[in-house]
């Protein structure tokens, strides 16, 4: 709370009913989902916090607050989206980064790594994966006009690993067919045994190791330790569940087991903000494109179902808009400039009725700013007009695909 109060606001937090990084406390002491610390860490604890703080304010200024706002980011942009969607008069602005949204579905698709690489009796080691992220960089980088380390719209980028097979990849052996095949896998995203769709994948140009890490003598996978915990307390009830058995027809009945017990009350993807934008409510949703934890696409569909159900697009933006950050990922960090300002743009928003076009975003060193982009306003990508400074904003523009 340091930062916000360090602003002048009066601030406030909570671990939502539970000490710890710990998934334990979905057990109660039979072994059992409880469910009301469930609900305490999904949405109430969040709402209860804003609520009392609202009531301190004003015992101690004699005075309500002029406006409330939510910052969050990861759990923390999931939070502040069920505010909008479960208690819209809560918050007058609200800013939500990374959002773990999708809850039910991301936390499966964060073993999906682990899933095919025990499939193909394959764990890959993390030199070849780092060779898979260099060589997208270095074939989509340009696509925006400038070479700078950063792919502008990873959905544009094509790149196969296929043609990496042969290939050496620093201190590890040449990348084999089955390497190849891994990586399309992660990159393509989870798949039922059909081949159907479920989710979505890592984005070209991110790191695998934050979700499809490898490790030990001899090597294996290694999931992500929260990830982990979801599968052990939430799915299987067994703090000791070992996850080394999981099979392509196993993954998907945990998939479905996921959505249908928990989407209620974790999904947190409700596109129906008319109550939140109804009072005046304004939305600032940001994401990097290079997150490795939670990936991007899974809030654009969000974003886009939130324009289906709110009247399309243009009505949509009178209220809620999305950025995306090249190069940036889960949170902060990455090789792009990151985002700055993103807050002061939510209060602007709602007290001077400023919404932004786009986004500040800037890599410092030790001197200060090196280089500033925009963050476009989606579906719109930063161009290079092709005069001027690469590392000024100024001489970028941002437009259509």
């Amino acid at each position: 709370m340091a930062a916000p109060v360090a602003q002048g606001y009066a601030a406030g937090s909570t671990d939502t009913g539970h000490e710890g990084g710990s998934g334990s406390f979905a057990l109660d002491a039979t072994g059992h989902l409880n469910w009301m610390l469930i609900r305490d860490n999904a949405y109430l604890g969040i709402h209860e916090m804003t609520v009392t703080g609202k009531a301190l304010v004003e015992a101690f200024y004699g005075t309500a607050a002029r406006h409330s706002y939510f910052n969050g980011c990861s759990t923390g942009g999931r939070q502040g989206l069920s505010e909008a969607q479960r208690y819209p008069a809560d918050y007058d602005g609200i800013l939500s980064g990374a959002p773990a949204i999708n809850w039910t579905k991301l936390h499966m698709e964060q073993m999906w790594g682990t899933v095919v690489m025990l499939q193909a009796k394959n764990p890959v080691p993390q030199c070849k994966f780092a060779a898979a992220q260099a060589a997208a960089v270095e074939a989509c980088d340009a696509a925006d006009g400038v070479k700078d380390g950063v792919i502008e719209n990873p959905r544009a980028c094509t790149f196969e690993p296929k043609q990496l097979v042969g290939t050496s990849s620093g201190t590890c052996d040449a990348i084999t067919e089955a390497d190849a095949d891994v990586i399309r896998k992660i990159w393509q995203g989870p798949r039922r045994q059909d081949g159907s769709f479920l989710w979505y994948g890592l984005q070209r140009g991110a790191d695998f190791f934050g979700l499809s890490s490898t490790g030990g003598t001899p090597l294996a996978p290694r999931p992500n330790p929260i990830t982990l915990e979801w599968w052990r307390y939430f799915l299987n009830q067994n703090p000791q569940w070992d996850y080394s058995g999981l099979t392509p027809a196993s993954y998907e009945q945990y998939w479905d087991q996921s959505v249908e017990e928990f989407s209620a009350v974790l999904a947190t993807d409700n596109p129906d903000l008319s109550a939140f934008r109804d009072r005046g409510g304004k939305l600032i949703l940001w994401h990097g494109w290079s997150d490795q934890l939670i990936y991007p696409e899974g809030t654009i569909d969000y974003y886009e179902r939130v324009q289906r159900q709110m009247g399309g697009a243009e009505n949509t933006s009178k209220f809620a808009r999305l950025f995306l950050a090249p190069g940036v990922g889960h949170c902060a960090g990455g090789p792009g400039p990151q985002p700055d300002g993103q807050f002061d743009a939510v209060v602007r928003w709602v007290e001077e009725g400023k919404a932004p076009e786009a986004l500040n975003a800037v890599r410092r060193n030790q001197t200060g700013v090196v280089r500033s982009r925009p963050l476009c306003q989606f579906p719109l990508v930063a161009k290079y007009k092709g005069t001027g400074s690469t590392d000024d904003a100024a001489n970028f523009t941002c437009t259509a695909q």
